[in-house]
């Protein structure tokens, strides 16, 4: 199992960063419709819509976007859009996480089929403006999630004793939470040091909340790490409601697309907001 998902992570770097890196933006906008397409079939499948209709709602959401980008959506300013986005997320996280995975099966279907639809598409749209603002920008959030979850694994194996949320996802715990946090501050810290050093650009998540001022910019840090983990623990729970372990096997070893971007999904529009305001 490691070995497989050590080839799929070496793989999926050889096509990503390329395209990340490149200074144009649009091999990377195109590649990462891709992931739309994915999460739009995973999403549909995962809320019980059979295999034609999930496919054609996956190649319905590419194409939606493609022509969004071609109308010219991804060079306009949604600055009262992540607002909207926003809010909608924290009703979700409480509405959701309150009601249980019991609970989300009473949702009506067309409901939770096109909220989670609409939600992956405001995701893209916020990781395509997200590169646009800098490499720097998008590699902060990019890394806030990925340290987050990493500390959170280490954290809760080393302390973990009371658990977050059995019920949804019995391997988390308060400890690997709050693990998560600490990493999550001690490299916005190395990353504000490195700007003030000359070795940045000042273009980063973490130099953008700074500028909010210390205790502001401090709580966004805190609510950001925050909403990562409960963008890891919607799509536990969902999955739990639908009776399965990944959202799909598109990725030997480390399961869908929605299982490797879960935390993403709500972290990048909440960031574009925060620095929107």
């Amino acid at each position: 199992m490691l070995r497989q998902r050590i080839i799929t992570a070496l793989l999926l770097l050889a096509v990503l960063l390329p395209a990340l890196f490149y200074s144009d933006t649009r091999p990377f906008t195109a590649l990462s419709l891709l992931l739309v397409m994915t999460g739009g079939w995973e999403w549909a499948r995962l809320n019980g819509c059979r295999a034609g209709l999930s496919l054609f709602l996956g190649f319905f959401l590419g194409l939606a976007m493609a022509l969004f980008w071609f109308w010219g959506g991804l060079d306009r300013s949604w600055r009262s859009g992540w607002i909207v986005v926003g809010l909608i997320w924290v009703v979700l996280a409480i509405g959701m996480l309150s009601r249980g995975v019991a609970g989300w099966a009473v949702w009506p279907s067309p409901l939770r089929l096109w909220i989670g639809l609409f939600l992956i598409c405001c995701a893209w749209l916020a990781l395509v403006q997200a590169r646009q603002m800098g490499l720097a920008f998008l590699l902060s959030v990019l890394l806030l999630v990925w340290m987050a979850d990493i500390a959170a694994y280490f954290g809760g194996k080393a302390f973990g004793r009371r658990k977050l949320a059995p019920k949804i996802s019995p391997a988390k715990s308060w400890e690997g939470a709050i693990s998560g946090l600490f990493g999550v501050c001690l490299l916005a810290a190395c990353w504000l040091w490195a700007d003030a050093s000359g070795l940045g650009n000042q273009g980063s998540l973490y130099a953008r909340l700074w500028q909010l001022g210390p205790l502001l910019g401090v709580a966004s840090l805190f609510f950001l790490v925050a909403m990562s983990v409960v963008g890891d623990l919607l799509e536990s729970l969902v999955k739990r409601s639908a009776g399965v372990k990944d959202s799909s096997q598109m990725l030997p070893g480390h399961g869908g697309v929605l299982d490797r971007v879960d935390a993403l999904l709500p972290v990048l529009p909440l960031s574009m907001m925060l620095v929107l305001l």
